[in-house]
């Protein structure tokens, strides 16, 4: 083999030689490109992974915020109305409270309610002997209506006739008056108590405003509601 040979038998081992390195370099170019494909397409599936989770961790923390935000609303508007509510019922109260002052005035009615009064407590109380207590400014009155009142509750209870102490030292409290709007007071009516006085009936005009509002107090409340400067200032 001349040197001519030899030299186009080393030129073809170098040409495959090099079409091997570069077949062997594109593979490994391509591998390579394929694997930061991969972990370039894993990276951001991670962060969109993660976005996600942080938009519904906001996205939560905005719900549970406006579901605070409307509770407290929701709740203020209860106290509101509550509020107004109460307002109405005790401005109605202190109406019918008014009222009942004008009662006493009228002595001849009042006198009848008086005795019915009396003879109301002692049905309650069943007693054969109570004490009695009025105001001061009815105590004219309550005398007058003793005799009767006794009779009347001894026919309908079929029993004798009750003994009632008056009593001449402790009065329930006067009327309101401009000397005393922030004091005790009462509207009129009688309070019994048995002699040992364990046993109570408070049967005061107020008190009975009071029993009456307490069962009322639904139908109260309803016309509250119906009540349109009710709505106008919720």
């Amino acid at each position: 083999m001349n040197d001519a040979d030899v030299s186009k038998q080393i030129q073809q081992m170098v040409r495959f030689i090099r079409q091997e390195a570069e077949e062997k370099a594109n593979e490994i170019l391509v591998s390579a490109e394929e694997e930061f494909n991969i972990e370039k397409l894993q990276l951001v599936e991670a962060e969109k992974k993660k976005i996600r989770q942080e938009y519904e961790r906001k996205e939560k923390q905005v719900q549970v915020r406006k579901k605070i935000e409307y509770s407290m609303q929701l709740n203020a508007s209860r106290i509101k109305v509550l509020q107004a509510q109460d307002d109405m019922v005790n401005s109605m109260k202190d109406g019918a409270g008014k009222e009942l002052l004008n009662v006493s005035q009228n002595h001849h009615h009042y006198k009848d309610l008086l005795k019915d009064l009396i003879v109301q407590s002692l049905l309650r109380l069943k007693e054969p002997a109570v004490l009695l207590r009025c105001r001061k400014d009815d105590h004219h009155l309550v005398e007058s209506v003793l005799s009767s009142a006794k009779d009347e509750y001894a026919e309908k209870a079929k029993v004798f006739p009750p003994e009632i102490i008056v009593d001449h030292t402790v009065y329930l409290p006067p009327p309101p008056s401009k000397h005393n709007d922030h004091g005790l007071f009462c509207s009129g009516g009688v309070v019994l108590a048995s002699q040992d006085g364990k046993i109570v009936f408070e049967n005061s005009l107020d008190a009975r405003l009071d029993v009456a509002f307490r069962k009322k107090l639904p139908e109260v409340i309803l016309l509250v509601f119906l009540h349109p400067l009710h709505h106008c200032s919720i």
